[in-house]
């Protein structure tokens, strides 16, 4: 703006009219842009603090009660603030001050969590409500020792999360055993390792990295995957469109993708993944048709499926049934039944059957999303192939950790 003027200085009488113009035009024009800018509610913090006073009966009008300070309740320990007006620094040290805060309570809340994370349930089973209202902990004793090991490790995560992993509890198998069925059914003893179903991040890397798709790059922006068209047609808040990557970030872990609050990816809605509406310390763990539809059909686990058929048949192996547990290994890390190799191969051969009449219909689930096909491998036959990786993918062995 102050180069137009300037430069309008110089000129003639006619020329100088049309610059004026010219400076009026962007003038109204940022003007008329500055007017839509949204006005947003910001805080400002006070330069005195504001009094605040013990009420009677809760009657906020009463202000004849005592003037109290910011600091915890006295039967909690002290802050460490002495004299002067405790600070939100003051209460985060309070909260990990092991001899006169709450460090012990706060390091029984987190390894609470992290044995969640590790055998599925915690020692305490109301990861929400780990007060008097919530369940008592099963083996309060070891709760106690691990809540004193993560204290006395200096809050070390990792360390306390090798110490649960290389336990003689962690490392036993998930099978459950007659015996134990009858006398500890919720395996609230601990008797064997848990078995649970990954968490919704974690079962689309999980199909990922099998496919041998998975980008394992740390850091960066949000990633996009595919998602149907107008899933945020009610977004209008203001309205708003999605636009899938077209490149690699297809294929990033699961913590990086764009999250939508109320508006969570369909694929993680299906496996109880939180709206993030509000805090949600344990997600449920459901078993819908709408997941298994979610493995089938989502472009993500289309591909992956293609992905890993193509891998299948670039595996050194002699015949079908060989490439069938080549699979299955890379896959449960196990090789299939009798039964199980059966029902694949009979859907590989149904498949190749189907595959070979409709060549147009491979070539269409060939190219869904970015991968393109090998070319070494025949259309139809990889598609057949395609189909039995869908099969494997979709098992709930596939998506449970044992």
């Amino acid at each position: 703006m102050a180069d137009l003027k300037a430069a309008a200085k110089g000129l003639s009488k006619s020329d100088k009219a049309a610059a004026d113009q010219k400076v009026k035009a962007v003038e109204a024009e940022l003007k008329s842009l500055r007017s839509q800018v949204r006005r947003t509610m910001i805080t400002v913090a006070l330069k005195q603090p504001r009094v605040v006073r013990v009420q009677a009966r809760g009657n906020w009008m009463d202000e004849s009660g005592p003037i109290v300070q910011p600091t915890v309740p006295e039967f909690l320990g002290t802050t460490g603030a002495g004299d002067r007006r405790a600070t939100r620094l003051d209460l985060a040290n309070w909260f990990v001050d092991a001899e006169n805060g709450a460090g012990l309570l706060t390091a029984r809340v987190m390894v609470n969590r992290l044995w969640f994370l590790c055998f599925g349930s915690g020692l305490a089973p109301d990861l929400h409500d780990f007060g008097g209202q919530g369940q008592p902990p099963t083996h309060p004793e070891l709760l106690d020792r691990l809540a004193h090991a993560l204290v006395d490790s200096g809050w070390d995560i990792k360390a306390t999360l090798k110490l649960i992993v290389t336990s003689r509890t962690y490392r036993q198998s998930s099978a459950m055993r007659p015996e134990l069925q009858a006398i500890d059914p919720a395996n609230r003893l601990y008797a064997v390792q848990s078995s649970f179903r990954l968490p919704a991040e974690s079962v689309r890397d999980n199909a990922l990295a099998i496919s041998g798709l998975l980008v394992t790059d740390i850091g960066g922006v949000s990633v996009k995957p595919y998602q149907p068209a107008g899933y945020y047609r009610h977004l209008n808040f203001p309205t708003r469109t999605y636009q899938s990557d077209t490149n690699d970030g297809q294929w990033r872990r699961g913590v990086y993708v764009h999250w939508q609050r109320q508006f969570l990816h369909p694929m993680l809605k299906a496996f109880d993944a939180p709206s993030r509406e509000e805090c949600t310390a344990q997600r449920p763990r459901s078993n819908t048709p709408l997941a298994a539809l979610a493995l089938m059909n989502d472009p993500t686990f289309v591909e992956a499926a293609k992905a890993f058929a193509a891998r299948s048949l670039a595996a050194d192996v002699l015949n079908d049934a060989a490439r069938i547990d080549w699979m299955f290994q890379q896959a449960v890390t196990r090789t299939p039944t009798a039964e199980e190799r059966s029902v694949l191969q009979a859907l590989l051969v149904e498949s190749r059957s189907s595959f070979a009449g409709r060549a147009a219909d491979a070539t269409a689930l060939l190219n869904v999303g970015l991968t393109k096909p090998a070319a070494q491998f025949a259309a139809p036959e990889l598609a057949a192939w395609t189909e039995v990786c869908r099969a494997v993918l979709n098992l709930a062995e596939t998506n449970t950790r044992d």
